[in-house]
């Protein structure tokens, strides 16, 4: 053996060396565990067997990944269109302890791309006869989809335990340097990282909302542009959009800050240039020392060395958490600090800042029962609290389904109508994070002072999924202010899924559709029977109408476009999916709109409800003392000399702007709580803060 494979680092990283195996016939299954560090794993990576196809033309380029705990400490060559790769790789591994098992993660590379998962599976350590080789079998299994055929990977496998250390550990480690290969020691360095990551200060997420005026890189007078992010080691790069100067990415991305004071972001702007080497287009920075913490900062940048403007959304989040004890420590300092907040919401100050509507603070105290992610059963979940396009994250709670994070956030409130989103998470370094939940919870539902169970849903929010989730929530606002608000355009939440054809959302939508039409043809057949019982003649005068507005609708029909023939299959296909998904989300906007009249009289938020009877009480009164000419009048010149007065303000309509606010009967859904199983019974307590 060599002696380099023996030396334990001062970091506690795994080393790795190439080598061939020795084989050892001496079985000693009965050895007692060795001490810390005393252990080395030899492993010839052989062959995979029927791996999972990635590519579009039915095949993958696999490579295969080593980790112990969180850390890396091997990967394979990639072996290019092939699902039954041969590697014949030899590595080996010092190891600390057998408590941890050896992950084997296999992935598709894709180059520019993120790599594509196909499969992963681990080996128990502890069940190895030590000085013994073993030929082992890995059935490939993916946690979302058990059930799926992944392949499998052939191992052969030596666990050997040492004694005693090196003595010259610096020479070693200088040697064992020289001996890896440029990969591993980016493998080690990443593992150091990895090491770092229960010393985060912070996360970091940036929300790249559009890009305005930007250079022309183009012959056509247009750009490719995309957005590459830097902090540190760790880079993010943004999808292409073609052909804009004003693109619009509404892309998330999440930052780990190591640092107490925080750092520098660089952001490059580019144009894609196929064949070619990309375009620069700009860049600018972000100090993230400048900016407070725990709330979202909305940034236009100049592109410097370019031209443009680039749009963001950077919230720090902290990353130490805040436990309900500390809060609650000194009673007289929750008084005063309640009664502040009571004193800026109160009703005698309805015309101080009009966009602040009110205050919410919400409490992520723990989750139970979650979806277990990983292989081990085990998940490393992590909660983000979103409120409108405000975003903050807890910490990660590293294998556990029982996570508690304590964490306390706050945040102003500029409608009343807003939706809490909480949504639970597990952590993956390997590719983005895994959905494990996620609840909605609108902002006039909630009781004040109670520590509740809210079962996680689907993504949808049609569903349950595993797990439940406590929360403590306040609210505290102004009610004449949040009434003024539900007057203007909501606001417009950056980060939303795309809408995508679907059979079944369209059969949902048109069966929505259709209940709001045989509401109308109901009532067209009592006032059809109202005209039969009264008068005859009128019910033929209405008949006639009727058929005028008919005749007056079937003119426009007959245009066909000859160009359509000379598009190709795929672009025809394209063509009629955009079509499908346009009138799928046409016959939801129709369905929503009637829906959202019905809630609206039948009290499904009183808040609302309320609102528009004091609003018809309102003008009753004013049609009494004022003639209704002179109302129209005012409101004309009101409409015609708006963009005059103010040539940057959003035109609206107030009626429309009040039924956006009313939620559809398929957001109730959403929003309806599941009631927890009796296990989970939720613990309620009346807060001592905020009450």
């Amino acid at each position: 053996m060599l002696d380099s494979c023996k030396l334990k680092s001062a970091c506690n990283l795994p080393l790795i060396c190439n080598k061939k195996i020795h084989t050892v016939g001496t079985s000693n299954a009965d050895v007692p565990l060795a001490n810390p560090g005393m252990y080395q794993l030899d492993i010839t990576l052989k062959r995979g067997q029927s791996l999972a196809a990635r590519d579009r033309g039915g095949t993958s380029d696999p490579y295969v990944k080593f980790k112990i705990g969180r850390k890396e400490v091997f990967r394979s060559k990639i072996i290019h269109k092939n699902l039954n790769p041969v590697w014949e790789e030899k590595a080996c591994i010092l190891i600390e302890h057998l408590r941890e098992p050896l992950y084997i993660k296999v992935f598709d590379y894709d180059f520019g791309l993120q790599d594509d998962f196909m499969g992963s599976a681990f080996l128990d350590l502890t069940q190895l006869e030590l000085n013994r080789p073993t030929d082992v079998t890995l059935t490939l299994k993916d946690p979302h989809y058990p059930d799926h055929d992944l392949g499998i990977i052939l191992l052969l496998v030596v666990l050997t335990p040492k004694e005693g250390e090196p003595r010259d550990v610096k020479m070693l480690m200088r040697k064992s340097w020289k001996r890896s290969s440029k990969f591993q020691s980016q493998s080690l360095r990443l593992s150091d990282q990895h090491r770092k990551s229960h010393l985060w200060r912070g996360i970091v997420s940036i929300t790249l909302i559009e890009g305005r005026d930007l250079k022309a890189m183009d012959s056509n007078g247009l750009s490719d542009p995309y957005v590459k992010f830097r902090l540190g080691h760790q880079k993010y790069k943004s999808k292409i959009m073609p052909k804009t100067l004003n693109p619009q990415w509404r892309e998330q991305f999440d930052f780990h800050l190591y640092e107490e004071r925080g750092g520098i972001i660089d952001i490059t702007a580019w144009d894609k240039d196929a064949g070619k080497r990309d375009d620069f287009i700009g860049r600018c920075q972000v100090d993230l020392s400048a900016l407070s913490r725990e709330q979202t900062h909305k940034l236009e940048l100049q592109l410097e060395e370019g031209e443009g403007h680039l749009v963001l959304l950077v919230t720090l989040t902290a990353s130490a958490t805040v436990s309900i004890s500390d809060l609650s420590a000194n009673s007289l300092e929750d008084q005063k600090e309640r009664e502040e907040i009571l004193k800026r919401y109160s009703p005698l100050r309805i015309f101080h800042n009009l966009k602040d509507v009110g205050f919410l603070q919400v409490k992520v105290i723990r989750a139970e029962g979650l979806m277990a992610a990983d292989v081990t059963g085990k998940s490393d979940p992590f909660c983000v609290v979103e409120l409108n396009n405000d975003r903050l994250l807890t910490h990660t709670v590293y294998k556990n389904l029982n996570p508690e994070w304590n964490k306390v956030f706050t945040f102003n409130i500029k409608d009343i109508h807003s939706v809490l989103e909480v949504t639970v998470y597990d952590e993956d370094r390997d590719r983005s994070a895994d959905f494990l939940g996620k609840v909605a919870i609108p902002l006039l539902s909630i009781q004040n002072g109670e520590q509740k169970a809210y079962v996680l849903k689907n993504k949808q929010l049609t569903g349950p999924t595993k797990g439940v989730i406590y929360l403590e929530i306040d609210v505290i606002f102004n009610a004449v202010k949040a009434s003024l608000r539900t007057l203007i355009p909501k606001e417009q939440k950056y980060i939303e899924e795309e809408n995508r054809l679907s059979k079944q959302l369209l059969l949902r939508n048109f069966i929505r559709m259709k209940h709001c039409v045989m509401v109308l043809v109901n009532a067209a057949y009592y006032v059809n029977s109202c005209f039969d019982w009264d008068s005859p003649p009128r019910s033929l005068a209405a008949f006639v109408v009727v058929e005028d507005m008919l005749e007056d609708e079937e003119e426009e029909d007959d245009k066909d476009d000859k160009d359509s023939e000379k598009k190709g299959f795929i672009n025809k296909i394209y063509a009629i999916q955009e079509v499908c998904v346009s009138v799928q989300n046409i016959l939801d906007e129709v369905a929503s709109f009637g829906e959202r009249i019905k809630n609206t009289f039948n009290w499904t938020v009183p808040f609302l409800s309320w609102l528009a009877i004091v609003a018809l009480c309102v003008f009753t009164l004013i049609l009494y003392f004022i003639p209704l000419r002179y109302i129209v009048l005012v409101w004309g010149i009101n409409k015609f000399t708006k963009k005059l007065r103010s040539p940057y303000a959003i035109d609206n309509n107030e009626l429309l702007d009040f039924l956006s606010r009313v939620p559809s009967d398929v957001q109730v859904v959403q929003y309806q709580e599941l009631k927890p199983d009796p296990s989970h019974s939720p613990y309620k307590r009346k807060k001592n803060n905020l009450g």
